[in-house]
């Protein structure tokens, strides 16, 4: 008896494996790099966070979240002749394959609000939302490493 309970769990595992493999392979993924914060000063308000995404389909990142704000928003910056503006938006396309660079001069992440100074060398959590075309959620968490308040934007560097 004993072998056939062995067969058993054997072929019971091999079907968790192949489920598990054409979940992973059905589910989009995408990934996160050179994820960043900015770091601030006693009492300031607000910072930013910056990072590249890239989906393996096309995506939209629909929400970010932080339990170091209060607030958690997306923005983009634009020019306008001389004059920049920053205004929120509501979700970022990711097109498949394709790098979105989150940087202080397109899209990136605002963190109003903060609950305590994000100090450099901090890890900032943060939990992107991110939808396919499908309409299949995936949830990332993702740690921002501050940088020094002075630090500059390194994401066109890649």
């Amino acid at each position: 008896m004993k072998p056939i309970a062995k067969k058993n769990t054997v072929r019971q595992l091999a079907t968790l494996l192949a489920a598990l493999s054409l979940t992973g392979y059905a589910m989009a993924q995408t990934t996160v790099e050179d994820a960043w914060a900015r770091a601030t000063v006693p009492g300031q308000p607000a910072t930013g966070a910056f990072m590249t995404l890239t989906a393996d389909s096309d995506s939209t990142l629909i929400s970010v979240q932080s339990p170091v704000a209060k607030d958690t928003q997306i923005h983009q910056s634009t020019m306008n002749g001389d004059v920049m503006s920053m205004l929120p938006v509501d979700e970022v396309s990711l097109p498949a394959g394709e790098p979105v660079v989150f940087d202080a001069n397109g899209y990136h992440v605002m963190l109003m609000g903060l609950i305590t100074q994000v100090k450099e060398g901090d890890a900032v959590p943060l939990t992107l939302k991110i939808k396919n075309a499908q309409g299949e959620e995936e949830t990332l968490e993702v740690e921002a490493v501050a940088r020094a308040l002075n630090a500059p934007d390194h994401a066109h560097a890649h």
